[in-house]
């Protein structure tokens, strides 16, 4: 045991320990890791919606990645990174996620990967100092349930957790709509009933809790029994309160004695801090009062569920004013590519009809008429009950003369400005020009610069939010400045300016002529940054004092309107519709604009976490170099500190060995005239 020991205390041991240390390293290092994630857009980590949503998987979910072998640069670092990713995913996800890398070094495999309909890639690589071609499969197998989903030519690492998660969730999604809520979370159905109200002819009201309750239980067996339900008479003191929390309307009633009262009917759908008001109301009819809504009842709770739990997978589009067609070539059907993989945008004729429960967004895109109070008061009202609103606002309508001539510009009226004055977020009627703009072409002028369409670096943009935190370069077209001065001004209301032209930018508001043959202004005191596109979140107080289509008559009224909100909701504005259109979009386009938009859209439907997925990828900014000391201490550390840490280690190591051989030298020889005694000589000095 005692030679043991002196051999571990021995120099000799020194190479066999390390050794043995690199080996248990090694074997640690098979099951644990841990790894720092420096990029920017944090390329290598997932993001909370992708964690969430694989950690409560119900039911066994399988990936298989199909990648050729030997795959060429920059092809392999793709592969490389989707099995990364992998990685991660699994680290996250529940005992029901599970994946495998196929070796398609097998023909068997091939045959697989043909089966499942993954297509080969045509890719360049150079061999033998030749560009040559090579076929590879560079795709993913996704099995859950009973479907089976495929996610073919990942040739890149761009957005590849976006697609990936978002194919994952439509699956889940088929499968049913509550497939990923936490075993302990419910949906709680409540229907308020004011009993009192049996006392006046309404029609359907003693139909309303049967109707209500074979709704809940269908659509409840289909959703594997996780909803509550539960009836309410509610009190008198407690009307005012409902009315705040989930806008449901106040019936106040004059009795044929005198007396009067006040009840309430509606129908609650509540998640967590979310809910969903069913529509159900009591409503005046040529024959009377009746009570809408119950022959759609079942329909309308389970796409009010579906809208919950899913975030809105409809979006509802404003038409009837002039607006961009949604299904046109020269309309914004680039929009409906960029959104058609989780949303369904719905055209809604607000002269007709009411926004329907499952709409929690709304998008009124480029309109060029006016808006009745009517239409007006339920895109307000539908902001006061937590909706939220994106507004693509033109401040004039071009006009064009004929060929050689120039278009005339004429500055819309739509009284949506009635709305967005009312929230603080005021578009202007001018045009925004901008020394930093698109320089366009042409063959006997060279490059122009086309001073209306401002080109929006990374700078301009706003970092700390989701929706333009890893973009840069965004063109917008014929655009206003927004004042958001009034909103900012509300305690209630977050405002955020996401876009924002150059310093070198001036404003056009009279005598309109988009012209190259214009010039920046001589006076540069007129230039400054203007706010292009903002984002409001909060509460906000109604544009209107009653509902403009009430009436007082009759025994009974419903106090329906909504003087703020009852839940927060968010505001987008931008000054041009021209974002949404194929003047600035392509079909699946992957252009700054074109993902801004699609930003937007997801942030404004519940989905921020996507904002992020869309934009990662090792092809964008990897080390976050911004400047900053964090930044600057990486950097220098990289590039001296390892240098310096061996020297500083060197010496130590040096200093250590020169005294081991001082003590040894010592003890066993003190008389070695290599052995220099300082203290001798300082006593004989003495």
């Amino acid at each position: 045991m005692k030679k043991i020991i002196n051999w571990f205390r021995s120099p000799s041991s020194d190479f066999a320990l390390l050794i043995v240390l690199l080996i248990l390293a090694n074997l640690v290092g098979r099951r644990a890791f841990l790894r720092f994630d420096l990029t920017r857009p944090k390329s290598y980590s997932l993001s909370e919606a992708s964690r969430q949503l694989v950690k409560t998987l119900d039911e066994p979910l399988s990936v298989r990645a199909f990648f050729s072998s030997n795959l060429p640069a920059p092809y392999s670092t793709t592969a490389q990174y989707v099995r990364d990713i992998l990685v991660e995913y699994k680290g996250a996800a529940n005992r029901n996620f599970s994946y495998s890398i196929v070796d398609m070094s097998k023909a068997e495999n091939e045959t697989l990967a043909q089966q499942y309909g993954l297509q080969q890639v045509q890719i360049q690589q150079v061999a033998n100092n030749e560009v040559g071609f090579k076929q590879a499969y560079m795709g993913l197998v996704i099995s859950y349930a009973d479907s089976v989903e495929t996610l073919d030519g990942i040739t890149s690492s761009e957005g590849f957790e976006y697609k990936l998660t978002t194919k994952i969730g439509k699956m889940i999604s088929a499968a049913n709509v509550l497939s990923g809520l936490p075993k302990n979370e419910r949906i709680k159905l409540t229907l308020y009933v004011t009993d009192a109200l049996k006392q006046f002819d309404i029609r359907g009201f003693d139909d309303i809790e049967k109707t209500v309750r074979e709704a809940y239980e269908s659509v409840n067996k289909q959703s594997m029994g996780r909803i509550d339900y539960e009836k309410i008479n509610p009190s008198s003191s407690d009307l005012n309160t409902l009315q705040s929390r989930f806008g449901i309307p106040l019936i106040n009633w004059t009795a044929e004695n005198g007396s009067t009262g006040s009840g309430a009917i509606g129908l609650v759908l509540e998640h967590g801090n979310a809910f969903r008001l069913i529509p159900l109301s009591m409503q005046r009819s040529l024959i009377g009062y009746v009570i809408a809504g119950l022959g759609e009842l079942e329909q309308s709770l389970s796409e009010s569920l579906q809208s919950l739990l899913l975030k809105a997978t409809k979006i509802g589009y404003v038409t009837g004013h002039g607006e961009a067609p949604l299904y046109s070539q020269a309309g914004v059907s680039p929009l409906i590519s960029l959104t058609n993989d989780m949303y369904e945008l719905d055209e809604i004729d607000l002269s007709k009809d009411a926004i329907p429960a499952n709409v929690a967004s709304l998008i009124v895109n480029g309109p060029k008429t006016e808006f009745s109070d009517e239409e007006l008061y339920k895109i307000d009202q539908f902001i006061m009950r937590g909706g939220n609103a994106l507004f693509f606002v033109d401040p004039f309508d071009s006009q064009s003369a004929g060929y050689y001539q120039a278009p005339s510009f004429a500055p819309l009226s739509t009284k949506l400005e009635k709305l967005l004055n009312a929230y603080g977020i005021k578009p202007e009627t001018n045009y925004v020009l901008d020394e930093n703009c698109y320089k366009a072409r042409q063959q006997n002028y060279g490059n122009v610069s086309l001073w209306w369409a401002p080109v929006i670096p990374a700078e301009q943009l706003a970092k700390k939010n989701a929706i333009t935190a890893n973009l840069g370069r965004i063109i917008f077209l014929q655009t206003s400045a927004i004042d958001t001065s009034d909103a900012e001004s509300n305690a209630d209301v977050k405002v955020t300016k996401l876009v924002q032209s150059s310093p070198k930018s001036w404003l056009l508001s009279d005598n309109i002529q988009l012209s190259p043959m214009m010039s920046p202004p001589y006076d540069k005191s007129v230039e400054k940054a203007e706010t292009l596109a903002a984002l409001a979140e909060g509460k906000f107080k109604s544009a209107f004092d009653s509902d403009p289509a009430s009436s007082a008559e009759g025994s009974l009224t419903a106090k329906t309107h909504l003087a703020e909100n009852v839940q927060s909701g968010k505001i987008f504005v931008a000054g041009t519709s021209e974002i949404t259109g194929p003047q600035l979009i392509e079909e699946n386009s992957s252009e700054p604009v074109a993902l801004f938009t699609r930003n937007v859209i997801d942030y404004m439907n519940g989905n921020g976490d996507f904002c992020a997925m869309r934009t990662k990828g090792l092809s964008l900014n990897t080390l976050h170099n911004s400047g900053s000391a964090l930044a600057f201490a990486v950097q220098y550390f990289n590039e001296f500190g390892l240098a310096v840490i061996v020297v500083i280690a060197g010496f130590i190591v040096w200093r250590m060995r020169n005294k081991r051989r001082e003590r040894i030298r010592a003890k066993y020889n003190p008389n070695d005239a290599r052995i220099i005694d300082t203290k001798s000589k300082e006593g004989d000095t003495k």
